[in-house]
């Protein structure tokens, strides 16, 4: 039984918080048209509110704050043309840029999976906080896509070439990784999130930094901070051809299975990847990028190839 739309996301006022859930728990959360329309109604409402102090996002479950947007819906809108993916990309990506402005402390509870959409929803907000359950990825290229909602301007601010190791790889991040590739900021235990929530909207809490600086602890150490050296002298090839030429030579463990994780991947997604996070190390600012990956992810879906993606992964 299919959960009403109009439950798919809990928007509601508690204390001085403005708080926002994603509720479809059975889906990762994933993010569908309707909620993209109610979390920016929300948001624009709440930022000319003198009663809403600051913003929490987070998910319904312990599982996910958000797998990614709806693709199945995507998927099933191609035999109508693409209108639908062009109308859901360009609300999707002005919520993005709405809340990497937003003028009130958004905090974006990152706990569970958080991958895709939910990266577009949580990791341009002011204040991200991650938990021991968090894994984080952006997978796309798997799929016939690119790094979108925002993705490729994250991942071209992540240090050395661990952006586009990152984004042609799809490799997942815990909490001490998302930190170390500048997606999150804090790391909070998971059963300390009540009372950080609490907290947060707590009239007499405090500014939003002090208690999340209070409340936060040691990520411990990044798994993939460990292998800078390899991902910075691979990834700052100058192709994806050269990178995958170069895990060839390498010959180490680490080289061969990366490699063997681009190997299923769509060429045509990893080229455009690897160009977007490039051109985009250069641009002002997040909206730049996104223009771009709106021009992208259109291409790909009207020739097929992010729909064949889907097919094959997912359907």
């Amino acid at each position: 039984m299919s959960v009403p739309a109009e439950d798919e996301v809990l928007i509601r006022r508690e204390g001085r918080a403005g708080h926002i859930t994603l509720n479809r728990p059975r889906a990762l959360n994933a993010l569908t048209y309707d909620m993209v329309l109610g979390i920016w109604t929300a948001l624009n409402s709440w930022a000319r509110s003198s009663d809403v102090d600051l913003v929490i996002l987070d998910g319904s479950g312990e599982r996910a704050l958000c797998a990614g947007g709806d693709v199945r819906s995507l998927y099933d809108s191609r035999i109508q043309g693409s209108g639908f993916a062009r109308k859901f990309w360009a609300d999707e990506y002005r919520l993005n840029a709405l809340i990497s402005r937003y003028p009130k402390p958004f905090v974006a509870i990152q706990d569970g999976i958080v991958m895709g959409g939910g990266i577009g929803l949580s990791s341009h907000a002011r204040h991200r906080v991650v938990t021991e359950r968090s894994t984080l990825a952006m997978p796309e290229t798997a799929i016939g896509l690119i790094p979108d909602v925002g993705g490729t301007w994250l991942l071209a601010h992540a240090p050395g070439a661990l952006g586009a190791y990152l984004g042609l790889t799809g490799t997942t991040m815990n909490g001490a990784d998302a930190i170390h590739a500048r997606f999150a900021d804090a790391f909070v235990a998971s059963q300390k999130l009540p009372e950080l929530k609490q907290r947060l909207c707590d009239p007499s809490g405090g500014p939003v930094e002090a208690v999340i600086a209070e409340m936060k602890q040691a990520a411990g150490p990044s798994p993939i901070a460990a292998h800078t050296a390899e991902i910075d002298g691979i990834f700052s090839e100058n192709s994806v051809a050269a990178i995958l030429q170069k895990l060839a030579a390498a010959g180490t463990d680490w080289a061969q299975k990366t490699a063997a994780v681009m190997q299923p991947r769509s060429p045509k997604a990893m080229a455009l990847t690897f160009a977007a996070i490039e051109n985009a190390r250069v641009m002002p600012a997040l909206e730049h990028a996104l223009d771009v990956e709106y021009r992208l992810v259109t291409r790909l879906f009207e020739d097929g190839e992010f729909p064949e993606g889907v097919r094959a992964q997912i359907v």
